[in-house]
């Protein structure tokens, strides 16, 4: 019993990490009933994969900007521009790929650099900038293409959008067994990353999830892992996509968490002032980081490209909103300071499932705009309201809020907190009576 309450408080202090998983959750099952159990067919999650890879790879550098406190309004039309260059590399002036992919990431990189050099040494707010950008590079995708798509790209580009690994068995075998090795491999490393992180937490006498919660949560990440496998293996294996997908996440979530430029990201959202006087070169870190956005921008549009198979004028319209709806249904913080990789990573599926279970539906364009919006609106105001039950600035959030910390009944010395075993501040001016 003790256990079950150390979870539940645990859980109720992780709110907002917990919620959004729940909530992917949900809204799977409740496609999977509504599309009559099409939603997880093996093709459609393949499907559900390559078609989201694209707004995934921008949310990973659109949740970095967000934590930063700042906003980027032009990934699409950049990612949009991207693909026409590629296009004109590619097919016009017949280009091999294996120069013009890192040529176009270079172009997105002086993108990046562009607009990082208004927002952090001018001084021009990422909103203005990136706005600006959005029309300066939708204009531009409009001239490099003169207003017509280019096609057709090169197998091997192609690949990277909507290709495979190859199959070892060579198609003779009813899974795929290169994707069954390396899920069943991903899912051991997850699982020992997990266990060595808590070992190393309970060796410095950090706060650590209860047990009961770490075995039942690392056990369905295990399970999700293993069905996801089965379910690729069972169609046509691993997209190249999600190859690269998971060396982005895995790079930017080692990035953000175990590097001196991430925590100076956390820093600079967190207190701008404060990461200043504390000696962080705040316009350095401003400067790459929109470098990077670029970058990743690039890289999803030769990604989009890839996948239709040609440039087109509209190329990338609406990818800013998908990705920015993705960051902060994924748990970042609008005033900044606060988000992870993996939380970005599952808003981008939330967004993902909607899209795709709204079209299996055959819910028109209008109703799915409208329920996305919902959906927006909702994350944010339950980050807001989560915000304010821990903080307890509200009527609603103190009527739902739970008490983790015992009254103090002592004299100015520290008490120990229930939920973390960490001193809880005392005013040193008070005395409590015997």
């Amino acid at each position: 019993m003790s256990a079950l309450r150390e979870s539940l408080g645990f859980l109720t202090s992780r709110l907002r990490q917990v919620g959004i998983f729940v909530a992917l959750i949900l809204i799977v099952i409740l496609f999977q009933v509504l599309t009559d159990g099409i939603l997880l067919q093996p093709q459609n999650v393949t499907n559900l994969v390559v078609q989201n890879s694209y707004i995934l790879i921008l949310a990973i550098g659109m949740v970095m900007v967000i934590i930063a406190g700042h906003i980027d309004l032009s990934v699409g039309s950049v990612a949009g521009f991207i693909g026409a260059v590629a296009g004109v590399m590619m097919v016009h002036w017949g280009w091999a790929w294996w120069i013009a992919i890192p040529a176009c990431l270079l172009v997105g990189a002086l993108v990046g650099a562009w607009q990082g050099y208004w927002i952090a040494y001018v001084g021009i707010p990422a909103f203005i900038v990136t706005l600006a950008g959005m029309l300066i590079f939708r204009g531009l995708t409009l001239i490099t293409l003169k207003n017509q798509q280019i096609t057709p790209f090169p197998d091997e580009l192609r690949a990277l959008g909507g290709g495979f690994l190859p199959d070892i068995t060579g198609g003779t075998s009813v899974l795929e067994w290169l994707t069954v090795i390396l899920g069943v491999g991903g899912t051991a490393a997850i699982l020992f990353q997990a266990i060595k992180e808590r070992r190393v937490r309970r060796r410095f006498n950090l706060e650590n999830e209860p047990m009961a919660w770490f075995a039942v949560k690392n056990g369905f990440i295990a399970v999700l892992m293993l069905i996801i496998t089965l379910l690729l293996a069972s169609y046509r294996g691993t997209p190249v996509v999600l190859i690269v997908l998971a060396v982005l996440v895995i790079v930017y979530s080692a990035l953000m968490n175990n590097s001196i430029f991430g925590r100076h990201i956390y820093a600079i959202g967190g207190n701008l002032h404060a990461a200043e006087l504390s000696g962080i070169k705040t316009k350095r870190v401003t400067f790459r980081l929109f470098v990077n956005m670029g970058i990743l921008g690039a890289l999803a549009g030769l990604v989009f490209a890839a996948r239709l198979n040609s440039a087109q004028p509209a190329g990338g319209t609406g990818f800013e909103l998908d990705a920015i709806a993705a960051a902060f249904i994924g748990g970042a913080a609008v005033q900044g300071g606060i988000g992870t990789v993996a939380g970005a990573m599952i808003g981008g599926l939330i967004m993902g499932v909607l899209n795709n279970g709204m079209s299996i539906l055959g819910l028109g364009t209008d109703y799915q705009q409208l329920i996305k919006g919902l959906v927006l609106l909702l994350a944010v105001a339950f980050d807001i309201f989560n915000k304010n039950r821990v903080g307890g600035t509200s009527k609603i959030a103190k009527a739902f809020s739970i008490r983790t910390k015992p009254p103090v009944t002592g004299g100015p010395t520290a008490v120990k907190d229930n939920a973390s075993g960490q001193p809880a501040p005392v005013s040193s001016g008070t005395s409590a009576k015997p």
